[in-house]
């Protein structure tokens, strides 16, 4: 109990040193655009727009959001982009599909992230349409050439210069393509080991496009912990033990995505690519979550059947009266608690969950150019 104690009392300093320093900076450095890629961790509404299956846009998805509405996030509040501008003191970004954004909202950046998508097209081909990653970067380019109308070609590839991108994405290519169902295409072309260098070097092509469409700052975050989300628990576990497979495609992947991102880097010359290891802060809330103040990192706040793992979160679905205490709010997603300890650790990590810098250390370098 005493180590509990001393354990909270220094998460609560780091976190408010942090906290500290970092409005500092953020007072000397000029507002940036955001943009956002990837899938249902950081999609936040565009699904909304598409015949698809995978959305969030019905209760209780967004009880604590501001509105207490849904929104189209998979979460019970905000999600890790929003957080990154809440703590930017940044106007949170649109989806791109959404009619607001346009005019002076085009200044603030967009959201190009679609629930279900991996960095292979044939990644959740079962959720039909969605936003596959060439599509978000062809929208991406599309957005630039609007906001060339609007403040002309040289502001636009400033803006886009000097940006914050977020990049999140490979869950999916795992969990809605190779381990989808037994016997699935990709498992019989590829053995684990050798599939995981596949998507890594598919991932590589995608990141040398992003580059080529004008970003410098640029965090792309792992997997998380696969095996341990309240969905493969609730299929592949008989005693709360994450699921053997699916945890090792996640130690091969993430180490994989850092080496990659270093000859990245190498090649370009500087370190335009930033290494997010989600899948080691993910780690710690589930090998002890009452040292974070969780209740449980095995049980989904929302949902029903073991684990409350099983479907989707829905009106008719088990619904925890304090989603504070759980790591995870559905089968797959965080918690808007726990994604607001990840976003801690993206600004003020050590290496050991930020390579090569985090983003603390970002805004000072840039607030110096």
């Amino acid at each position: 109990m005493i180590n509990l104690v001393e354990n909270s009392r220094f998460y609560l300093i780091f976190v408010f040193i942090l906290a500290l320093e970092f409005n500092y900076l953020c007072n000397h450095v000029e507002g940036k655009a955001f943009f956002v890629f990837g899938d249902s961790l950081v999609d936040n509404g565009n699904n909304n727009y598409l015949a698809t299956t995978a959305r969030a846009d019905a209760p209780p998805y967004g009880i604590d959001f501001p509105t207490h509405r849904p929104t189209g996030r998979f979460s019970n509040g905000l999600n890790i982009p929003d957080i990154i501008s809440e703590k930017m003191g940044w106007e949170p970004t649109l989806p791109y599909l959404s009619r607001e954004l346009s005019g002076q909202k085009l200044l603030v950046g967009a959201n190009f992230a679609s629930a279900g998508v991996g960095v292979l097209n044939d990644t959740g081909i079962q959720f039909v349409n969605i936003i596959r990653i060439y599509e978000q970067l062809n929208f991406f380019r599309q957005y630039q050439q609007r906001l060339t109308r609007e403040i002309g070609a040289n502001e636009t590839k400033k803006l886009v210069n000097e940006s914050l991108v977020l990049m999140t994405l490979g869950g999916n290519d795992f969990v809605n393509n190779y381990f989808l169902v037994p016997y699935s295409i990709r498992s019989q072309q590829y053995s684990i080991q050798d599939y995981v260098p596949f998507v890594i070097s598919e991932y590589k092509k995608v990141l040398q496009r992003l580059y080529e469409l004008g970003p410098r700052r640029v965090i792309v975050t792992g997997t998380g912990p696969l095996g341990c989300v309240p969905a493969e628990l609730a299929l592949h576990s008989n005693n709360g033990e994450c699921a053997e497979q699916l945890q090792l495609a996640a130690s091969l992947f993430n180490p994989q995505l850092v080496q990659m991102i270093d000859e990245l880097n190498q090649e370009i010359g500087t370190d335009v690519f930033v290494a997010a290891n989600t899948n080691q802060m993910h780690m710690d809330f589930i090998s002890n979550p009452e040292q974070f103040g969780f209740k449980t990192s095995k049980i989904a706040c929302c949902g029903q059947g073991p684990y409350n793992g099983l479907g989707l979160c829905t009106p008719f679905s088990n619904l925890c009266p304090n989603r504070d205490l759980y790591v995870f709010w559905d089968a797959f997603h965080p918690s808007e608690r726990a994604n607001r300890m990840i976003v801690d650790q993206i600004f003020g990590g050590s290496t050991t969950y930020m390579h090569p810098m985090n983003l603390s250390t970002i805004v000072a370098l840039d607030s110096r150019a």
